[in-house]
């Protein structure tokens, strides 16, 4: 049997053998008839069934789609005993089509994910977003709200205290008492009790008290005189224990490393002291071409910085310093060094700032001798103290060109963004110090006045403290003598 190609398809129901006509078919639906013929017919004649589909997308419409599902699906047999499927491959169809892999019904465009994914269903979204917005919350309340203050806890007037930029005249000790010099005086002001004594006097009217520093157990008091002599008081006698010689300038900085005093001068020398010694001169540094306007120990006690008024940095370390051989020499600056603070945190990082020309702070990490943070400030830097209760730094200005003047600026570290400023001082600031507690940071001004800022307070309950800091700064502006 031969059939034409174009007009195949038209005849397939006069396609026929010896025996048997095949219905010819007018749609795709299931034809009992079709069943019963389709038996009889060769197998050449199964090629000319019609079949709209492919093998990826197979043809069903010889399929009983509604008798499959019932046979599966029904408690009741619905086949014949003698069929060659068991009870068992019957029961594992049913479970293969109709449960998912957790033993679910399954249900079709039901997106259910990897069962080993730990992941929670797009359906818990809001739940998951409530749950995140509970845990901040949470966060917020318990991160405690600490006030910047707006005003000063108290004002101390300071008759005579000059205005001198290089000279470091203010020293709080670990025995809670301030030490101050006014002019040709020094005084000890008692912080628990605002008892004040006159310690000493300088006769003459060419010398006077230019840097003052308390010892580390503050029974010592060191004062450096602008006529270079450097003496040792005894403050509980109020006698003085030695004088130290050396320098042949103005002592403008001193600073303590246990038994040893270091003090700079303008004759651009450093001196290591050594109290205990009868004969105190333990080494001596000339490397600065200018007069040195800022001395610091680490908090380990195993460098020194100290800052020139020829604007360089240099970096000592305490075993290397009889050779007088630097660990790093810094030339970022361009004005005068004086303000110089170590980070009680991080040992190896220092901050200092510039002069008027100057102007910056300037974050280094002692270790490589490199500068990890730059702000400029645009204001004359003239005192640097950390907060040892949050990772902040207090700087102290003095005259500026465009903004920051007199005032006492807060930033956060180590982003060194500003938290706030401070600052009502008529004049420009000449010194910072820190109380021992870490909660009060003193500014002297050249409007002769010492204020007192609670600027380091630990956290407070809540944001009702504002008025507290209100009333505080109400009451700042009420004055008493230091003398």
């Amino acid at each position: 049997m031969k059939a034409q190609r174009g007009d195949s398809l038209n005849r397939i129901g006069t396609l026929q053998d010896d025996s048997t006509t095949v219905p010819p078919i007018t749609d795709f639906r299931y034809h009992s008839s079709f069943s019963s013929s389709i038996k009889k017919q060769p197998v050449s004649a199964f090629f000319f069934i019609p079949c709209v589909g492919d093998r990826f997308l197979p043809n069903r419409c010889l399929m009983d789609l509604d008798k499959a599902h019932t046979l599966l699906t029904s408690k009741t047999p619905q086949f014949n005993t003698s069929s060659n499927f068991n009870q068992a491959y019957r029961q594992k169809l049913i479970e293969n089509l109709s449960l998912d892999s957790q033993g679910r019904p399954f249900k079709i465009m039901v997106f259910r994910g990897s069962p080993k994914s730990s992941r929670k269903s797009i359906r818990f979204v809001d739940e998951l977003r409530q749950e995140v917005a509970a845990i901040f919350e949470k966060d917020c309340k318990q991160t405690p709200y600490r006030c910047i203050p707006k005003g000063e806890k108290r004002v101390l007037d300071a008759p005579r205290l000059r205005n001198d930029y290089y000279s470091n005249i203010m020293s709080w000790g670990m025995n809670n008492i301030l030490a101050v010099a006014l002019g040709p005086e020094l005084y000890l002001w008692n912080s628990e009790d605002q008892a004040v004594h006159k310690l000493l006097q300088v006769r003459g009217g060419n010398d006077w008290p230019t840097s003052v520093t308390w010892s580390e157990d503050a029974r010592t008091l060191a004062v450096g005189y602008m006529c270079s002599n450097l003496q040792l008081w005894d403050v509980e006698s109020s006698k003085l224990i030695r004088s130290l010689q050396g320098h042949s300038g103005r002592i403008a900085s001193t600073a303590w490393n246990g038994h040893i005093l270091t003090s700079g001068s303008r004759d651009k020398s450093i001196i290591n002291h050594d109290v205990r010694a009868a004969n105190s001169l333990a080494s001596c540094i000339k490397r600065h071409a200018d007069e040195v306007c800022g001395l610091k120990w680490s908090t380990e006690g195993n460098r020194l910085a100290s800052g020139g008024n020829e604007n360089l940095l240099y970096i000592w370390e305490a075993s290397k310093m009889s050779s007088s051989k630097f660990l790093h020499r810094l030339s970022d600056h361009c004005a005068a060094v004086k303000a110089l603070a170590w980070c009680p945190y991080q040992n190896n990082v220092l901050a200092s700032g510039g002069g008027l020309s100057d102007g910056c702070i300037k974050i280094w990490n002692t270790e490589k001798g490199i500068c990890i943070n730059n702000i400029e400030t645009k204001a004359q830097i003239c005192g640097l103290e950390w907060n040892r209760h949050h990772k902040e730094i207090l700087s102290g200005h003095g005259y500026s060109i465009r903004e920051n003047q007199n005032k006492l600026c807060l930033w956060r570290y180590p982003s060194m963004t500003k938290v706030g400023e401070l600052g009502n001082h008529k004049s420009r600031i000449i010194n910072l110090c820190q109380s021992p507690d870490g909660i009060t940071v003193i500014s002297a001004g050249a409007d002769e006045t010492l204020r007192f800022w609670d600027v380091f307070g630990p956290p407070t309950a809540g944001a009702g403290n504002s008025m507290v800091s209100d009333l505080q700064g109400l009451l700042s502006f009420r004055t008493s003598l230091l003398r």
